[in-house]
């Protein structure tokens, strides 16, 4: 049985905070090109970026969505492949990211540490259309095999939201034994990050609000969990558990509260890294005394490279990290976007989009 011309697919017409919803609506099924595959997406990760892109909280950045199709945390299957394309095969499991492909031929891409800063890069949800519709053509050297013992619903959300805990774990510099904070850690990339730091042998204090949280944290492997809702002092209770301070915390919560009190989580020679991207603008770091005196590290951290996306299933694939999901279809995308905002999912959204 051959391919159907048209697909379903959430389609955003206008991003804005005001109507930045999605209809599902029917599409053509495009074709990939010679460097292409064309996937059957199974299931696709619903991130906070997404989000942000659909409602056009970024505008002010200069970042705004320029396709209709959002998300970039698809899994599926290979259904056709361009003549050029030797990497996969019809009936491979193909995952597709946040960044789609890149040029291959610049000094970013060829130093082996920065392709995701290639300036030809196409993004999926952003720059090309996304995962929030059935079939997606997508480049064929760089979208992701996914090994086998992890399910698409599992991969989708490592397309980014583990990656992107794992890679910024890297970038802490937080060897075995020793501490690592994580605000934001009941969520979508929080949850991912206190699982791949208890997979790396990082001790982790979890920071996140409520019950719910503190129970999902806990049982992912935190050490300790501080609730912000009760907490008068932060800081002081980071120093309390560790004597001197954190070696490192990871800022996945997009707030600026996080990024404020981070630099006081941590010890002499400390690294704060920045993950999480709020919609308003504001510098984060510490005062030059605090950076001086403390020999402090502030450093950003984006998604992963091709290998680390590899590395990151892997420990998916040995039984190590394992995704907590909140499942819907494409209809529940809106619903499960405001639950996002609210801060009320525990885990990572995941979408059927076939359901």
């Amino acid at each position: 049985m051959g391919l159907p011309t048209t697909q379903k697919a959430a389609v955003c017409e206008t991003p804005s905070p005001e109507s930045g919803h999605t209809t599902i609506k029917d599409i053509p099924v495009p074709h990939p090109s010679d460097d292409e595959i064309l996937v059957k997406i199974n299931k696709s990760g619903l991130c906070h970026s997404d989000v942000h892109l659909m409602r056009g909280d970024w505008g002010g950045q200069g970042v705004a969505m320029q396709v209709k199709v959002a998300g970039h945390e698809g899994a599926g299957i290979v259904e056709e492949v361009g003549k050029n394309v030797t990497k996969f095969k019809v009936g491979d499991r193909a995952g597709i990211k946040w960044v789609v492909s890149t040029c291959g031929d610049c000094e970013y891409c060829l130093n082996g540490r920065d392709e995701l800063h290639c300036a030809k890069q196409k993004n999926s949800g952003f720059t090309a259309e996304g995962t929030f519709q059935q079939y997606q053509v997508t480049s064929g050297r760089y979208a992701t095999k996914i090994p086998e013992g992890v399910s698409d619903e599992e991969a989708g959300p490592i397309m980014c939201g583990g990656v992107t805990a794992y890679t910024a774990l890297k970038r802490s510099a937080v060897a075995p034994g020793q501490w690592v904070v994580l605000p934001g850690a009941g969520g979508g990339l929080g949850h991912f990050a206190v699982q791949y730091a208890n997979a790396m042998g990082m001790r982790v204090i979890a920071i996140d609000g409520g019950a719910e949280k503190a129970s999902l944290c806990k049982k992912l492997g935190a050490e300790h969990f501080l609730d912000f809702t009760t907490e008068l002092d932060l800081p002081a209770r980071v120093k309390e558990i560790t004597g001197l301070g954190a070696h490192g915390v990871v800022v996945t919560a997009a707030s600026k509260s996080g990024y404020e009190a981070a630099p006081r989580f941590l010890r002499a020679g400390g690294t704060v890294v920045a993950v999480g991207l709020p919609k308003e603008e504001f510098v984060v770091g510490a005062s030059p005394f605090q950076l001086v005196l403390g020999r402090l590290n502030i450093v950003g951290s984006v998604t992963g490279t091709l290998k680390d996306v590899d590395e990151a299933l892997e420990f998916t694939a040995r039984g190590l990290v394992r995704p907590i999901l909140v499942r819907g279809g494409l209809a529940d995308i809106d619903q499960l976007s405001e639950r996002m905002i609210k801060g009320e999912l525990s885990g990572r959204a995941v979408i059927d989009v076939w359901a």
